[in-house]
């Protein structure tokens, strides 16, 4: 039995983009609980991978992301998440975590068969993820109040799939087996 990893997605986001106003909200709400999630992993010693939009910028790489992001209009979003120097960093394209990354080859390589995804947007990037997660045969987990959505209603729908069609754990972040 393998072990697992906390990922956060997205979370690493100068919030300059056309759905930034409707998620802004849900991310206010779901940040708490993801910080004291993050810190309860952090304390464990399970290993914390954040894997983050490059936003179409293909020359920048991770430390370019975070000082973007840091010198946006919504930092008071992003320092209370920024990565330690332990934490783990992985560039994406596209909405799933494993398209064209070598994040599975990481999960395998730390031994991880079990992944709590959080961040956003829980009705895109969390759900394409869990699914590209089951795929793999890893065991998902999905803290509900640790994500953020853009719209609700399709956020609790995606919630539901996760949990219906790919045996993710919907919990809340409190109540995560780290």
């Amino acid at each position: 039995m393998g072990k697992k990893a906390l990922i956060l997605i997205d979370m690493i986001n100068s919030y300059e983009h056309p759905d930034a106003d409707i998620l802004i909200p849900s991310v206010r709400k779901a940040l708490p609980h993801i910080v004291r999630l993050l810190g309860r992993a952090r304390n464990k010693g399970v290993p914390v991978i954040y894997v983050n939009d490059n936003f179409g910028e293909w020359r920048s790489h991770h430390g370019e992301i975070v000082a973007s992001a840091m010198a946006g209009p919504r930092v008071e979003l992003v320092r209370p998440v920024q990565p330690d120097g332990n934490s783990l960093f992985v560039v994406k394209a596209r909405h799933s975590i494993f398209y064209e990354t070598p994040l599975a080859y990481l999960l395998s390589q730390l031994d991880v068969d079990h992944v709590i995804l959080c961040g956003q947007v829980t009705e895109q990037c969390v759900l394409y993820s869990a699914l590209d997660a089951h795929i793999r045969h890893l065991r998902v987990t999905i803290p509900e109040n640790a994500v953020a959505h853009i719209h609700k209603d399709l956020a609790d729908a995606a919630l539901l799939m996760m949990e219906r069609n790919m045996q993710a754990t919907i919990t809340t972040a409190e109540t995560v087996d780290l």
